[in-house]
Parts: C-alpha cells; sequence; structure tokens
C-alpha cells in the first residue's frame, strides 16, 4: 500500500475533527443493519394466513363488477354504480362491511367478554356510591355526636350554674344542709381536682345531667323565686310567672 501524499487534494479535502469518524462508522452500520432488514423482509415466505389476509383485503377494498351475480341483478333493476339502494335512494351506498373472525374462541365470546367488563365496571360503581354514602352517613354521626357533647357540655354548666345558685340563696335562708347532695356544689367537683369524689357523685344518684337540671331548676323557681335563665329573683310566684318566659333554656331563646 502506496502512502497518501499529504499535499494531494484528497488529503486536503478529508474532514480531521475529533469524534467524526466513529459517528460515520456507527451512520454507516445503522444504514446497513436497515438494508438487511429489508431485504430479509423481502425475502421472507409469508405464511398461508398471511397472503389470504392479503387477498382477501384486495377483494373487500375493490369494488363490485359486472361478473357479480347480485349486482348484475340490480343493474337490469336500473340500479347505477355509486347510487344509494332504495326507492327514494335512501338506502346504503356501500356493501355492509364483512366482519372476519379470526381467534379460535368460539362464537357469542366477544359478547361475553364486554358484558362482564360492564358488570365489573358497574360493580366498581356500586363500590364508589356506596363507599361515599358510608363517607356521608360517618360524617352525620360524627356531626351528631359533636352536637350532642356540645349540649351535654352545656347542659353540665348550667347545673354547676344552678347548684351554685342554690347553696347561695339557702344558706341566706339559713339552710345548712341542702334538700339532696346534689343540690349544691362541692368545692372539689367545682375545681375537678379530685377524681375519686366525682366517681362518688356520679354512682350517688342514677338521675342523669338533664333531670338533675330540670327538678333542680323548679325548685329554685318554687322555693326561691330564682330563675338561672334570667339570672333574677323575684318576689313572689306571681311577678316569677308573669314576668319570666318559662322554666327552660329554650324558653328564653
Amino acid at each position: 500500500d502506496e502512502e497518501e501524499d499529504y499535499m494531494s487534494d484528497l488529503f486536503i479535502k478529508q474532514d480531521v475533527r475529533p469524534g467524526l469518524p466513529m459517528v460515520r462508522r456507527m451512520k454507516e452500520a445503522i444504514q446497513k443493519e436497515e438494508k438487511q432488514k429489508e431485504a430479509n423482509e423481502k425475502n421472507r415466505q409469508k405464511s398461508i394466513k398471511e397472503e389470504e389476509k392479503e387477498r382477501r383485503d384486495l377483494v373487500l377494498k375493490s369494488a363490485l363488477g359486472n361478473e357479480n351475480r347480485g349486482f348484475a341483478l340490480l343493474q337490469k333493476m336500473g340500479y347505477k354504480s355509486g347510487q344509494a339502494l332504495g326507492k327514494s335512494g335512501e338506502g346504503i351506498v356501500e356493501p355492509i362491511p364483512l366482519n372476519i373472525k379470526t381467534g379460535r374462541s368460539g362464537l357469542g365470546h366477544e359478547e361475553l367478554k364486554k358484558r362482564k367488563a360492564e358488570e365489573k365496571l358497574e360493580n366498581y360503581r356500586q363500590k364508589l356510591r356506596m363507599k361515599k354514602q358510608a363517607n356521608e352517613e360517618a360524617a352525620d354521626q360524627f356531626r351528631i355526636r359533636f352536637k350532642n357533647k356540645q349540649e351535654e357540655r352545656k347542659m353540665e354548666g348550667d347545673l354547676r350554674k344552678s347548684q351554685r345558685a342554690c347553696q347561695q340563696l339557702d344558706m341566706q335562708k339559713d339552710i345548712d344542709v341542702p334538700k339532696e347532695t346534689w343540690y349544691w356544689l362541692e368545692p372539689e367537683e367545682e375545681d375537678k381536682k379530685d377524681e375519686e369524689d366525682k366517681e362518688d357523685e356520679c354512682t350517688s344518684s342514677d338521675l342523669s345531667v338533664s333531670e338533675k337540671l330540670n327538678i333542680l331548676t323548679a325548685y329554685l323557681r318554687e322555693h326561691h323565686f330564682y330563675c338561672i335563665w334570667c339570672g333574677t329573683t323575684y318576689e313572689d310566684s306571681e311577678d316569677l310567672s308573669s314576668n319570666c318566659p318559662g322554666d327552660s333554656a329554650a324558653d328564653h331563646d
């Protein structure tokens, strides 16, 4: 091999930028691989199914000719190519498409598969609706419990207020012992520091907070002419009945 002359035109015109020879070789290899794939595809022998499909597609794409008996009968009755069927031309123009079944599944399998998919989707939607309904019911129950808890706390506050007022009014009349033990508010219960005394107080009576409040409210009105809702001591029962709206918080709202 003769060494190239570095002063020749061939040597001067060559691109000597770094990296370009590698890029050029990669492009040539890719082009060579693509050409080899095309050659293999052309030389590959088609299967019987592929040949049948190609022939079928070719026939289906081509329009009906005079050799078709059905088309020949239509022409005898005045039909022209491209014309819609029907007396007034409102029918179809193209033949009904032919659906070729190529799979090995039995007849009706696709409909069954479609129906199962729809049932699965409907079950999923039903689960979503049930979950949404359960969440809404849980939220409603939480709001009810929260409201009841607030009302119970308010009622407990009203009861303590009534107990405190009852003790003051009884002592003003020189009553040293309450009519019932829970009529007066003990200091330990007011400060909520002694849990044992609180448990004893809860077990001492079977009455609920609401029942205690109603009984104590009636006692204050009858014996002291006092209404905790108004915060007023009236002169007598007649003054109380005429000026006080009622014996409950709802009556005063």
